[in-house]
């Protein structure tokens, strides 16, 4: 299914745990890292798994502390269990790391009668060091399926000026698509955008990423739902203008020509292609809304 939002919500506050898997987000994150305080973090293990185990309509992540921590090996440890989804690995830098981990879920769905490879990883690369080991993370284990983008701790780490148009972010989006790509990854999934009450620049740096190749993005905040949904979704035109493509395409091409004109675009085979995958996500959101 697409992924074109994943809403973080703390893990130790029960009250918006229950609350999140009704936001309508095609996933939700339960954050045992930087939304819960050092002396909480053992004890929202708990409550995240818990919640993992009720009913709910949409995926469910936990993101674990990092490996540079006390706290990765008993989060991981924990919340390896029959009803989560997956697990959000924060500052990837190497493919080593990602090996561990890998190698940790596989005993620990073996031991506890899992399938193997139930557990999905997702890390989010967010360190100068990570992106320069980008394309070893992009192909280090096939439990990765796509990546994701950290830019609160990236410009931090960088010491980059996050400003609010993010042109400075674009080298480094670049590379994500392009390792993810690569490794035959899906596309990968855009950082949260931090400032909450500039409604047109969320959907404007949404539109760009997704311009760019990404899915999706990272969302902090509920009301970042709807309109990253309203830009990483196919809209009716782009459906109707997709269909009408392939199948002048179809028709042209049984007739022995494989490039056309429609309302004064050339289209070939990269371009009918397009058109199809445009069809193949919407029916793709269609299937999981349903």
């Amino acid at each position: 299914m697409p992924f074109r939002t994943m809403l973080f919500a703390p893990g130790n506050h029960p009250r918006k745990v229950e609350k999140v898997f009704d936001a309508g987000a095609d996933a939700v994150i339960l954050d045992l890292e930087d939304a819960v305080a050092i002396a909480e973090k053992p004890a929202s293990r708990a409550v995240v798994l818990a919640a993992m185990q009720q009913p709910r309509r949409c995926l469910g992540y936990i993101r674990v502390n990092g490996m540079e921590t006390e706290f990765c090996y008993g989060d991981i440890h924990a919340v390896v269990q029959p009803g989560v989804d997956g697990i959000i690995l924060p500052k990837a830098e190497s493919a080593d790391q990602l090996k561990t981990v890998d190698w940790l879920i596989t005993q620990l769905e073996r031991d506890r009668g899992m399938a193997a490879g139930a557990i999905d990883l997702i890390p989010i690369i967010e360190t100068g060091k990570g992106l320069k080991a980008l394309g070893e993370l992009a192909s280090a284990s096939a439990r990765v399926k796509r990546l994701s983008y950290g830019a609160g701790d990236f410009t931090l780490d960088m010491g980059i000026r996050w400003s609010l148009g993010e042109a400075e972010l674009a080298t480094a989006r670049a590379a994500f698509v392009m390792e993810s790509r690569a490794a035959e990854l899906e596309p990968p999934i855009d950082t949260v955008f931090i400032h909450l009450n500039e409604e047109g620049a969320f959907a404007a740096s949404a539109e760009t990423v997704r311009n760019m190749g990404f899915q999706g993005k990272l969302c902090i905040h509920p009301k970042q739902i709807v309109p990253a949904h309203d830009v990483f979704t196919p809209s009716v035109d782009e459906i109707a203008y997709a269909e009408k493509v392939v199948a002048a395409f179809d028709a042209a091409e049984a007739a022995g020509s494989a490039s056309i004109q429609i309302e004064g675009y050339f289209v070939d085979y990269p371009i009918v292609e397009k058109a199809r995958r445009t069809l193949a996500l919407a029916e793709a959101i269609a299937g999981s809304a349903g």
